[in-house]
């Protein structure tokens, strides 16, 4: 009789070792199966949410079919359920396995901005408010507003005051906190250039030669031309004769620019006009490059008083007016015909 027992005991033995055993089999085969992805999936992980709340989540995202796997697994290999809240990407093809492990990580998905040269403060701003993951702090404050938000205490605004440059964040990141790296980082070489610049330059502060640096963005986009362009309105600020540049009277007009500048536009009087005004504006009318900076700190030496467009996308350099003049009629010229054709 114990041996009948003592048999039957070993036969259900053995049978619950081969049904652990199935099971465990079904588990990894689980574990190894994809999720349900055809493209790229943003997955975020609330803050708190535990275990059955994960399986929620992928559950309702249709990432996985059931629960009853999912838990077992769980159960089975209990440091996959060490995972962290955030926001993730999971690519197509990724098995439940590598989502659990990714989780644990931390890693979280990193977005991207481009903040562009040439642009103004503005514009940033937009770009910002159509970024995906981002936490808004700034919506709807103005250009002073978001100076002080950076700490910015002598500066008019922000304007000119922040590094372009491409920058990476998780979900959640302010666009303050962006900022402030893009404003710490023009700080930082503006300082640089500044204690390298050329001495005998007429700037009084960093401030103006970012000024200027900006005003030689807006100008051309061509490496080789910055240091001549820079170096016109440098020999015009020597001599007291105005900067007359466009970018800083279409910057002076606000939301009133609507494409095209007149007669009048550049009679009319504003801090930005340097039609009207002598020297410098009273702060950037743009964010500058480092490369428009660098020209700004070590402009051509040349006797050039003037430039405009040459039509091949560059610009014709002269020193005196009946020159310029000249140049500009060539201009014109080649502009028609072009309109002609």
């Amino acid at each position: 009789m114990n041996y009948k027992k003592t048999k039957i005991t070993g036969m259900l033995f053995v049978i619950l070792l081969a049904v652990l055993a199935m099971g465990y089999v079904k588990v990894e085969r689980f574990a190894d199966r994809k999720l349900n992805i055809v493209t790229e999936k943003i997955f975020t992980l609330p803050a708190g949410t535990g275990r059955v709340g994960l399986e929620d989540l992928l559950v309702e995202q249709h990432l996985i079919k059931s629960h009853f796997w999912f838990a077992w697994l769980l159960r089975v290999e209990p440091k996959l359920s060490e995972f962290k809240a955030g926001t993730y990407r999971f690519p197509a093809g990724m098995t439940v396995r590598q989502m659990l492990e990714l989780l644990k990580s931390g890693k979280e998905a990193q977005f991207t901005v481009r903040f562009v040269e040439g642009f103004r403060l503005q514009d940033w701003m937009k770009v910002l408010q159509n970024s995906d993951y981002l936490k808004h702090e700034l919506m709807g404050k103005s250009d002073d507003e978001i100076a002080v938000a950076l700490g910015m205490k002598d500066a008019i605004n922000a304007e000119g005051w922040l590094y372009p440059d491409t920058y990476s964040y998780t979900a959640g990141t302010t666009d303050l906190s962006l900022l402030k790296r893009s404003h710490q980082r023009m700080v930082k070489t503006v300082d640089q250039i500044w204690q390298g610049r050329d001495s005998s330059l007429p700037y009084k502060t960093p401030g103006e030669m970012l000024t200027m640096a900006s005003i030689i963005e807006k100008e051309t986009a061509i490496k080789d031309e910055r240091k001549e362009v820079a170096s016109v309105f440098i020999n015009r600020l020597r001599i007291g004769m105005r900067l007359q540049t466009d970018p800083t009277v279409i910057y002076g007009m606000g939301a009133n620019y609507k494409g095209t500048i007149s007669k009048k536009d550049l009679e009319t009087p504003t801090p930005y006009n340097t039609y009207v005004i002598e020297g410098l504006p009273p702060s950037p009318i743009a964010m500058p490059s480092e490369a428009s900076i660098e020209a700004a700190a070590h402009p051509a030496k040349s006797d050039f008083l003037y430039f405009v467009a040459d039509g091949k996308g560059g610009h014709t350099f002269t020193t005196n007016l009946d020159s310029h003049n000249k140049a500009v009629r060539v201009y014109r010229d080649l502009i028609k015909n072009k309109n002609e054709k």
